[in-house]
């Protein structure tokens, strides 16, 4: 089979984690006998250092007219003054919103061999493996008004955040499709003591699962969710909430894997359905951490992962997607560890040498 791919490496460490998923990929390919064709085009910094945009427009026409779309990652610290026009991380807001890209799944999968490698108890995080479904493209990041100002009293700034109930609706849909695929529990996060976008999403949720008495479904504060994700985060199974509150928990949950380096990501423009085909951007939930770009360090398996999750939703190659998902978890059991997930007695190995040995485990 042929898949039209578009690369959007970005930034920082971006480039060169891409190319061990591109790896990775080309591995796939030649052992399963697909085609995968590659196209490249700008985002980010980078973008905005050679055309003034953090998106372009021939970006944004590339990806969509592909089958799924590859993220290495944005940012660079010559971009962080909040005065500046345009930001890096504008280029992935409007990648989001163009592309329709509404849900982003997060998987939170402990591997047995790195239980010792996190800053938590063994039996805490042995045997955790949960999805987390954010809401993409609402809320406090695209709410309006949002504007800074200058009263007779001083600065004032204000961010809204908004949430239609089509918006609500679709995006708990995707929490319960993949719940049912799972083991059918799903915990809906909200505010709903607080904020009038939670008691709206808390009221769509329960008419939502009306149509899925299969799984059971449960509400929880957003507070109450991070304190039960570090005292006890194997009572998740699928977790969906909106998107600032799903930007911070994720970035919580990524610590139970041992190293932002290892999580994965999918944003995608549909309810998912196993074995359909469904278009989805696919990007490692790190940064793009300029002080370690071009110095072999970073880790890519989160990148590779992130492949994996495409093969399974973009291109419904469930089979290759296991293979990808196998042979990392039989290079970390023969011992092989990035800097980020490095013990004793270990080996370890750099950005291009763990892509290596990764792609060629798929390739036996």
């Amino acid at each position: 089979m042929r898949f039209n791919i578009a690369v959007t490496a970005g930034d920082g460490i971006g480039p060169e984690v891409v190319a061990e998923g591109i790896k990775v990929l080309q591995a796939v390919g030649k052992k399963y006998g697909h085609d995968f064709e590659l196209e490249h085009a700008l985002i980010g910094a980078i973008a905005i250092d050679q055309t003034g945009s953090a998106l372009p427009a021939e970006t944004l026409k590339l990806c969509q007219a592909a089958d799924a779309v590859m993220l290495g990652a944005v940012g660079h610290p010559k971009y962080d003054d909040p005065k500046l026009p345009v930001h890096p991380e504008d280029g992935l807001l409007a990648a989001r919103k163009g592309l329709g890209l509404f849900a982003n799944l997060r998987p939170v999968h402990v591997f047995p061999e790195l239980v010792n490698s996190t800053n938590f108890k063994p039996e805490v995080v042995e045997g955790v493996d949960f999805m987390v479904v954010r809401e993409l493209t609402g809320g406090l990041y695209f709410g309006r008004p949002k504007r800074q100002w200058t009263t007779t009293k001083g600065r004032r700034a204000v961010d809204t955040m908004s949430y239609s109930e089509q918006e609500i609706e679709r995006i708990v849909r995707v929490g319960f499709e993949l719940a049912r695929m799972r083991r059918k529990k799903l915990v809906s996060v909200d505010k709903a003591n607080v904020l009038m976008s939670s008691r709206l999403w808390r009221q769509v949720a329960i008419e939502v699962s009306q149509k899925y008495p299969d799984v059971e479904l449960e509400h929880m504060f957003v507070d109450a969710t991070s304190m039960r994700l570090i005292q006890n985060p194997k009572y998740f199974d699928v977790m969906v909430t909106e998107n600032t509150f799903g930007d911070i928990l994720t970035d919580e949950a990524s610590m139970l894997a041992g190293s932002m380096g290892i999580p994965p990501s999918a944003s995608i423009s549909q309810v998912p359905k196993e074995g359909v085909r469904i278009f989805g951007l696919y990007e490692p939930i790190h940064g793009s951490a300029p002080r370690r770009a071009g110095q072999n360090l970073a880790n890519p398996i989160a990148t590779i992962l992130s492949v994996a999750m495409m093969l399974r939703y973009s291109c419904a190659l469930l089979t290759e997607a296991k293979a990808v998902e196998s042979a990392v978890e039989q290079v970390l059991r023969e011992g092989y560890r990035t800097y980020d997930i490095m013990s004793e007695g270990m080996t370890r190995l750099g950005t291009r040498e763990m892509g290596d040995v990764i792609a060629s485990k798929v390739g036996k």
